[in-house]
């Protein structure tokens, strides 16, 4: 909902629970007036009519309280806009005009002397505001060079103190949650990579004044780019804060805009919540679910991937023995990886070159294909089509395709470059290339990878080469969107190493994402759970692979623990099903059937984290309609203490819960439950006995209400 007021300068978006509202200063300067519970639109024309800061010499009125700073005039804070012509550097503007249809606000300025209009949008889904910005080249001037052109400042209320939430990480081990105070300054979290990157995910949380997972106000905002990207908190000398975020890492340019042209930054969204860490997050998945995320409402299947069991060594016969094992398990989905093309015997060439191995795929990928099919799954391949190897086809014909400089060494990763997918050449290639390939054969998925960073961003030839930055991202989507609407019973799923691309804008695109390479069923905990705090089950790939894990750290767990840690999201299996004994492969089909059942509480269940992996017992709880599913996971059991009992949330105090006999029925039966009839009140207070012992144990826990 969209209020205006009498005056035509103050408007007021409200969601179910939030309001955020601003106005028009009588000098045309644009001011945050309120982030947070739903307020009238009486409440923000009181805060309107309230006085501003007294003017101190050294201080701006300005700072802290604009809607979005530009640079230049009197202000000292970080700008979110920076543009410049031969002459002029920065922005002095003035209000157009104001537009609310179809549940968009769009309030227009302009600056005369760069002949730039700019548009500041919004709009509120659910709890969730979308804001966005459009600069337009209005014509006769020169061109204009954007340095800077962030999405959103978000300005906080004032509060006794704040703490930053932020996801970090590495390759393996991506998206780990830490939480610091937040001093006075600036802390910038971002990606100079070219894509999304394992480092950090664009979202920051602050939550005033000691939040806790279920209680208390909490700030988030989150960036829907694909590309580079900064975020920048700011706590101002008076204790104000604001966050600052938009594509691109530096000031060095984002742009040219001539005359005509405009440009459209990504949308940077906002939330409040009242309901601590984990209201935000339900509220967060809501919103995925609802207005972001491609067909969400369906299930996702189960897939088999070959990867680590054939590495590049692969033929067609190899293919089909894993399949028929996977589909006697119960797999729905299977994925040939990486080595199907071109000459791709290892990582040092091939890529580039998407047409099957005559060698290794005689007939293409049909024949397998159809088998795949006849045996009651779905089929799927592994490309990586923004990536070229020196030693292909693609790169002898079109060695000025990949990104570089003139006179620089192309710098390898992996063996491999990256194409300049900002040149429409390339996107004519990739196009007719992936077009082709999934024509050519019942594909009904892709996975699509991105395994290195840019390093060599260079565009020879282009009288604007920075824009390669952000022209490479809109080439992605553009591509992705083009391919899902001419083959639209295909689903994607983003991947770069594990997670070094997930955020709102692939997420937009693609069915689900690769969350970590890493398929260690403890360390995946600590990994699910930083997802968590942004992105929905629905979406959260995660596999139960070999053990030991040689691919990282010769942890041995069982059958058990590998499949409830991989349950918590959208179940894959990643093992050498051929090395797997017939009792490996029973308990495996159970595994399978059980998370069939209980898959739409999992992937489309409110989520409530009811203990974080921190070395002794965690676990999730999803709640869909009046089926509950909980996962229990007990890293060590130290001192011969007895585990915890588990609160549950989200339930009915006054409501009765009968246990479904579901996990404690594979592998063993000394818990099985089943029939057992709880009170919503003593699950929610007293909690349930999980009869977790010993290390790396699990469990899965399911209730229905009566």
């Amino acid at each position: 909902m969209i209020e205006v007021g009498g005056d035509g300068r103050t408007w007021v978006l409200s969601g179910p629970t939030s309001s955020y509202a601003l106005h028009l200063g009588a000098g045309d300067e644009l001011l945050h007036l309120h982030w947070g519970a739903r307020i009238a639109l009486a409440d923000a024309e009181a805060l309107a009519a309230e006085p501003g800061p007294p003017a101190r010499g050294f201080e701006s009125p300005l700072d802290g309280r604009e809607e979005y700073p530009v640079e230049g005039g009197p202000r000292f804070v970080r700008p979110a806009l920076s543009v410049r012509t031969p002459e002029v550097r920065g922005t002095e503007w003035q209000f157009g005009a104001a537009s609310v249809a179809a549940g968009e606000l769009r309030l227009r300025f302009e600056d005369t002397a760069h002949r730039l209009g700019i548009t500041l949008v919004y709009r509120m889904r659910g709890d969730v505001l979308e804001r966005s910005a459009v600069l337009e080249h209005l014509g006769h001037g020169p061109d204009v060079e954007v340095l800077r052109a962030d999405s959103a400042v978000w300005t906080l209320p004032e509060r006794e103190r704040w703490r930053l939430s932020q996801l970090h990480g590495r390759w393996a081990a991506e998206s780990r949650l830490v939480r610091s105070d937040l001093t006075y300054g600036e802390k910038i979290i971002g990606s100079r990579r070219g894509h999304t990157s394992h480092q950090h995910l664009p979202w920051v949380a602050l939550d005033a004044e000691g939040a806790s997972e279920e209680h208390g106000e909490v700030y988030g905002c989150a960036l829907a780019w694909s590309g580079s990207w900064r975020i920048a908190v700011q706590q101002l000398p008076d204790g104000r804060v604001q966050i600052a975020g938009g594509s691109g890492h530096d000031d060095s340019g984002q742009a040219l805009l001539r005359p005509g042209e405009s440009l459209t930054t990504p949308v940077f969204a906002g939330l409040w919540s009242a309901g601590g860490f984990g209201g935000a997050s339900r509220a967060w998945h809501a919103y995925q679910l609802e207005h972001v995320i491609p067909d969400a409402q369906d299930v996702r299947p189960v897939l088999y991937n070959s990867w680590e069991a054939t590495g590049f060594d692969i033929s067609e016969a190899q293919q089909r023995a894993l399949a028929r094992r996977a589909a006697d398990i119960g797999v729905e989905l299977f994925v040939v990886d990486d080595a199907w093309f071109g000459r791709r015997t290892s990582d040092r060439a091939g890529l580039g070159d998407w047409t099957p191995n005559p060698d290794r795929f005689p007939g293409g990928l049909k024949p397998l294909a159809d088998e795949v099919h006849g045996l009651g799954m779905q089929f799927g391949i592994w490309v990586e089509p923004e990536m070229v190897n020196a030693d292909s086809d693609l790169y002898r014909a079109h060695p000025d395709w990949v990104q570089h400089f003139p006179g620089r060494t192309r710098t390898e990763f992996r063996h491999q470059l990256v194409l300049n997918l900002a040149r429409t050449d390339v996107q004519d290639y990739l196009w007719e290339q992936l077009h082709t390939l999934l024509s050519s054969a019942p594909i009904d998925y892709v996975k699509w990878d991105f395994n290195r960073s840019f390093t060599d961003a260079g565009w020879p030839g282009e009288e604007c080469p920075q824009r390669l930055w952000n022209d490479h991202v809109h080439a992605l989507y553009a591509l992705l969107d083009r391919l899902r609407a001419e083959h639209p019973g295909v689903a994607f799923e983003s991947c770069s190493g594990g997670g070094g691309r997930i955020d709102l804008g692939i997420l937009a695109r693609t069915d689900q994402v690769w969350t970590s390479d890493n398929t260690d069923p403890l360390d995946r905990l600590a990994i699910q759970h930083g997802f968590s705090q942004l992105h929905p089950a629905r979406v959260m790939a995660a596999w139960v692979t070999d053990s030991p894990n040689t691919q990282l750290n010769d942890r041995v767990s069982s059958l058990r623990f590998r499949f409830v840690s991989a349950m918590a999201g959208v179940l894959g299996v990643g093992g050498d099903l051929t090395r797997w004994s017939e009792a490996e492969l029973a308990e495996a089909r159970e595994w399978v059937d059980l998370y069939k059942e209980i898959r739409p509480v999992v992937q489309h269940g409110e989520l409530y984290r009811l203990r974080a992996p921190d070395g002794g017992l965690s676990a999730v709880q999803y709640v869909h309609g009046g089926e509950v599913v909980v996962l229990a996971w007990l890293q060590a059991q130290r001192y011969g203490e007895p585990v915890a009992r588990l609160r549950l949330r989200g339930l009915d105090p006054a409501g009765t819960y009968e246990q479904v006999g579901v996990g404690d029925r594979v592998g063993r039966s000394d818990r099985a439950g089943a029939g057992e009839v709880h009170r919503g009140a003593v699950l929610l207070h007293h909690g349930l006995h999980t009869g977790l012992r010993g290390d790396l144990d699990a469990a899965i826990f399911r209730f229905s209400r009566k």
